[in-house]
């Protein structure tokens, strides 16, 4: 791995117990494209005209996105005719960046076989990378031959984001691609966190069911029906008092005959 645009790290080195986390970024696209020339505008903030297109290497920078830190190993790849030996990078990779020149339609056309390649690995792995599509070499807008509306929708079709930058001129906006790439690598961790479970803290026994209680019938009188709760201690309930015989004399008159009578009923009234 190679350290020759890689940034120093401040203030000594970390403990080993508290590593930083990685995000490992693939830049593909065809030659000339501009692929090194916006990984040395991102670590160093300068611009190279002249390097060699055949060289491939890894770079790392600690960069602070969104008030966090992390390692960010950009690997700068060097295919030279299309999307080959793509394991290399398929495996190793959490972001990719996909690179073609506005100013080369040929450049645009061969994005296209390297979305391909990773949305068919995409479908064979667990994991989804997230993809930014860049159109490279903003500055040459006078020689443009892919609009942003193509680069636009060539993003849509495969679900990736879209940008166009210039490794030329704008850095915040170079530094802005790689940043938004670990986001996009956060929200997909976030995404496939497993489910916590759900737990229960404390166990109530469910309410207990209603039981009949049947009162004994005395002397034809109808039966009653209480409800009753299980758990709940109850008295013994008495039973129903027994009707109680009394006679009633209607008057003196009819003293002498057999007076009628009423049965009554203790604890009832007579309307």
């Amino acid at each position: 791995m190679s350290s020759m645009f890689g940034k120093p790290r401040a203030g000594g080195e970390r403990p080993p117990q508290s590593p930083l986390p990685e995000c490992n970024v693939a830049i593909l696209g065809c030659r000339g494209a501009g692929k090194s020339a916006l990984t040395v505008k991102f670590l160093t903030k300068r611009f190279i005209s002249e390097y060699d297109p055949n060289l491939e290497d890894t770079y790392s920078s600690e960069e602070l996105v969104d008030q966090q830190p992390v390692l960010l190993k950009v690997m700068d790849t060097a295919d030279q005719d299309g999307p080959g030996n793509c394991e290399r990078y398929l495996c190793w990779a959490s972001a990719f960046l996909v690179v073609y020149s506005i100013d080369d339609r040929k450049s645009f056309e061969g994005c296209q076989h390297y979305l391909e390649v990773l949305a068919l690995h995409a479908q064979g792995c667990q994991r989804r990378c997230p993809v930014l599509l860049l159109g490279n070499k903003l500055d040459m807008e006078q020689y443009r031959q892919v609009p942003s509306a193509e680069g636009m929708s060539l993003a849509s079709r495969f679900g990736c984001l879209f940008h166009e930058v210039s490794a030329c001129q704008d850095f915040a906006r170079v530094q802005h691609v790689f940043h938004e790439a670990v986001r996009e690598v956060r929200r997909q961790a976030e995404w496939n966190l497993p489910v916590r479970p759900l737990f229960i803290s404390e166990e109530r026994p469910c309410p207990p069911v209603a039981t009949p209680v049947a009162l004994p019938t005395h002397h034809s009188l109808a039966t009653c029906t209480f409800n009753t709760l299980s758990t709940v201690n109850y008295k013994e309930i008495p039973s129903v008092a027994q009707a109680k015989v009394v006679t009633v004399k209607s008057s003196r008159a009819q003293s002498k005959r057999k007076a009628p009578t009423l049965t009554l009923l203790k604890g009832f009234k007579i309307f």
